[in-house]
């Protein structure tokens, strides 16, 4: 179930760029994503309603706010950030997001980390840094893409630091389904000419959109779900490695792209200092983190 899972989410930016490329505007795209993500949502609520949780009165702005970080955040900035680097390197970047909830985890939740854990740090802060600017294409200047996807990677960090707490009174499908619902508002701000533009798009854009809606942003989660449920949660989470990987191959095939050998470095040592930190770096109290896309 978690490669699967891993699968689907290499595959999510290669699919967004195939979209953009034919015809979406990068709002509409979202909007059409979360729409779909919704509904498919709201139809599994409604077959289980006697089982779905509502949400008590002192977790319903968590939720909302979660919703609005981890989902409206998240996929604004890889989205928009897609439009000007490429779908392996958005990827790459993406799959560095575990440094950054190293670091959060730390703080909020007070998780320690050894010697060789700071040691991984600095080596994942060093991969992003060549990614960033191997997407540029220069080694002095940064692309504004890089930026967009690099805050949805700081995004989606403190999104899965902050539902932990949550995750004991709530299935992680009726979590996900409640950040859906509440990430997809704000996404209406991208509504004007949505009609236009799906007039205008081929119909490899609008299958790619579909594909999006119903893959990474809902089956993947039940999936993933699925695992997490039946298996070693750590173990599950290292799953989440290979996806950087999955994001070049599949925008390698799908779109005939691929990174600047810079990135592929950046990317390699961003990955090697994710697992320098979660395999060597904490402590055996320790609790490891898995991050969703």
């Amino acid at each position: 179930m978690a490669f699967v899972t891993i699968l689907i989410w290499g595959s999510t930016f290669a699919a967004i760029g195939s979209s953009l490329e034919g015809g979406y505007e990068a709002g509409h795209l979202v909007l059409v994503r979360y729409l779909i993500a919704s509904l498919l949502f709201l139809i599994y609520a409604l077959l289980n309603r006697k089982q779905f949780k509502k949400p008590t009165k002192n977790d319903l702005l968590k939720i909302i706010i979660l919703g609005w970080v981890g989902i409206s955040v998240y996929h604004i900035g890889v989205t928009f950030g897609i439009q000007t680097i490429p779908a392996g390197t958005a990827g790459m970047l993406i799959g560095a997001a575990p440094i950054f909830t190293a670091v959060i985890a730390m703080l909020v939740l007070k998780e320690r980390l050894t010697v060789l854990g700071w040691v991984g740090l600095g080596v994942g802060f060093v991969g992003i840094v060549l990614i960033a600017v191997g997407s540029s294409g220069s080694s002095f200047s940064l692309a504004n893409g890089a930026l967009f996807v690099l805050g949805a990677a700081i995004a989606t960090s403190i999104f899965f630091v902050f539902q932990k707490p949550l995750l004991k009174r709530y299935n992680p499908i009726e979590l996900t389904a409640y950040f859906t619902w509440a990430g997809t508002l704000p996404f209406f701000i991208f509504s004007p000419g949505l009609l236009d533009t799906l007039q205008q798009s081929t119909d490899e854009a609008h299958l790619s959109a579909i594909y999006v809606g119903v893959f990474p942003a809902c089956i993947a989660y039940v999936t993933w779900a699925k695992a997490l449920s039946s298996g070693n949660a750590s173990a599950v989470a290292s799953m989440m490695y290979l996806e950087p990987a999955i994001a070049i191959a599949v925008a390698w095939v799908w779109l005939k792209e691929w990174p600047e050998t810079l990135s592929i470095t950046g990317g390699s040592v961003a990955l090697a200092g994710v697992i320098i930190i979660n395999a060597l770096g904490r402590n055996k109290a320790g609790s490891k983190l898995g991050l969703n896309e």
